[in-house]
């Protein structure tokens, strides 16, 4: 592990991060602003649908979020999944994003969740190498289909 992952720390994601969750959440393809963001943390918070994790560095900026939910379907076990997880562009590869995939899983097994999931756009072969490397196994690809309602 390089020397500038230990300076990186993971927290619950608050109120006041809501301007950097957008700003990241839009490197990762999913455009937003703060006040929708900020709307969507309550949501979640209030909801209690998962946990929402920051990591930050050495000067307490926000460098990454995930966020992890609880699944619960009729078809299968119950499971606990990423729901997104992103490292800004500059901060990838110092080990931020490890840190908050450990946080979700941490977080999965103390609500008694015994399976994780993670869903990647086929076309993230980075995302695809990090998760193999943390012991990940591809199970299926899958088309996504949606309608507005």
């Amino acid at each position: 592990m390089s020397e500038t992952s230990t300076a990186i720390s993971i927290r619950l994601a608050r109120g006041d991060d809501a301007a950097a969750l957008a700003e990241l959440s839009r490197q990762l393809g999913y455009p937003t602003d703060a006040v929708t963001m900020s709307r969507r943390l309550a949501r979640v918070r209030d909801a209690r649908i998962g946990e929402v994790f920051v990591a930050v560095d050495e000067q307490a900026t926000v460098v990454g979020w995930t966020h992890v939910v609880p699944r619960l379907h009729l078809e299968e076990i119950p499971f606990a999944e990423l729901a997104g997880l992103v490292v800004a562009d500059g901060a990838r590869g110092n080990g931020a994003g490890a840190k908050l995939l450990h946080a979700a899983e941490s977080w999965a097994a103390q609500q008694g969740f015994e399976l994780m999931r993670v869903r990647s756009n086929v076309i993230r072969e980075r995302a695809h190498r990090f998760y193999l490397r943390e012991a990940y196994a591809e199970r299926k690809r899958q088309v996504v289909f949606e309608k507005p309602i």
